[in-house]
């Protein structure tokens, strides 16, 4: 039998027009919402049924005058948008997370569990264009903080970037993955790829729903135990929802340091405590005070992040986490918080910056990390650490 030689070249033409198939073809099913999809103002859109469509515009929700003709173009589009990623929306799989062609990340969600009909919600990719100079430009960091961060990611600081839904954790850390030396090799794990690293070696892996014989499946926490065996530099997790924190913290601890990850959590304590009850939601039987004392070896700094009224995104704080006290309860100091201005704005009102406390770094002190020069901190950052 002679033998059939694979052309890559035509492959890859395939995918392209696959992808390109798909994205003519979702923009018709989701026809009454296009408009909101180029609008680059628009960082969200909220399809509750068919009548009742919201969107987020520089952090604030406006209902819109669309609608869809009926429930089923509402469901046809939901369906065409899961069939992109393989992934199946019906009575069996009700609640789906896929992506569209340009890499907006979507939720789907069917009746009965939704009273409203099909519910889709876009979160808009964003091209990767800012960084963390340009996080202070928006007064998202003071310079200063910028300073710090960029520092702590380049010393391999094990990082958690935490906030809740719309904060803008996703953002953050891509921003500050481009710290990361460009001769690492980094695996990045998400449920629904989102993150563009800069660096020239990155992998991305995304998980897999299983196939209809319930075979074939990849979980975030299969996705980590293979990323180990990959030789990583860093390991990126896009979010930690479940039982593969207790793999992301003890993967921190035996070797692989410099992990950045996000975590749903409004304050550093809150982060702590959840990153504790998701190593507690792994298969593994671990003791409450061992997932405890676990987390607080394996964590180094917590990024707080805030929205505000205005519509805004804050990093509120930057917190270094401590050895457990006396009594195994957490510990942590504030490096930077967000604290009132000395003097007003332009209209009188007191305006904030994120702000040094006064403390000194102890995961940063010189006579701990042997090899890093400190030599390169910028001498506004000196006090922090020496």
């Amino acid at each position: 039998m002679a033998e059939t030689k694979t052309n890559p070249e035509s492959e890859t033409g395939q995918l392209f027009t696959h992808a390109a198939l798909y994205q003519q073809s979702l923009r018709s099913f989701l026809g009454p919402v296009v408009s909101l999809l180029d609008d680059d103002s628009v960082s969200e859109i909220m399809v509750n049924g068919p009548n009742d469509i919201y969107c987020e515009r520089a952090g604030k929700l406006e209902r819109t005058e669309m609608r869809f003709p009926t429930p089923e173009h509402v469901m046809a589009a939901a369906t065409n948008i899961a069939d992109f990623v393989g992934r199946e929306f019906n009575e069996d799989h009700p609640s789906t997370d896929a992506r569209l062609p340009d890499g907006s990340r979507v939720h789907l969600l069917m009746p009965p569990a939704s009273r409203a009909g099909v519910c889709i919600t876009i979160r808009k990719f964003k091209k990767a264009g800012f960084g963390i100079e340009q996080l202070v430009q928006w007064g998202s960091l003071s310079p200063e903080a910028a300073d710090f961060v960029r520092f702590a990611v380049r010393s391999h600081k094990n990082i958690i970037v935490a906030g809740g839904t719309g904060t803008g954790k996703t953002s953050l850390l891509n921003a500050l993955s481009e710290a990361i030396d460009p001769s690492e090799r980094v695996i990045v794990i998400e449920d629904s790829s989102e993150l563009q690293l800069v660096q020239p070696h990155v992998l991305y892996l995304e998980t897999q729903p299983p196939r209809a014989n319930g075979l074939g499946g990849m979980g975030i926490r299969d996705l980590f135990v293979a990323s180990l065996r990959m030789r990583p530099d860093r390991i990126v997790v896009g979010e930690v929802r479940r039982g593969e924190a207790l793999d992301l913290v003890q993967s921190m601890l035996s070797g692989h340091a410099g992990s950045l990850a996000t975590v749903h959590a409004s304050t550093t304590r809150d982060t702590l405590t959840r990153l504790e009850t998701l190593c507690l939601m792994s298969d593994v039987a671990l003791p409450v005070y061992v997932a405890r004392a676990q987390v607080a070896s394996a964590i180094d700094l917590v990024v707080q992040l805030a929205r505000f009224g205005n519509g805004s995104r804050r990093v509120v704080a930057i917190s270094e986490v401590l050895p457990l006290g006396p009594a195994q309860e957490y510990r942590f100091l504030d490096l930077y918080t967000l604290r009132p201005d000395a003097t007003a704005d332009k209209s009188g009102d007191t305006t904030h910056s994120l702000q040094w406390t006064g403390v000194k770094s102890e995961c940063m002190d010189p006579s701990l990390n042997v090899g890093i020069d400190f030599r390169t901190l910028p001498e506004n950052l000196r006090k922090l650490v020496e």
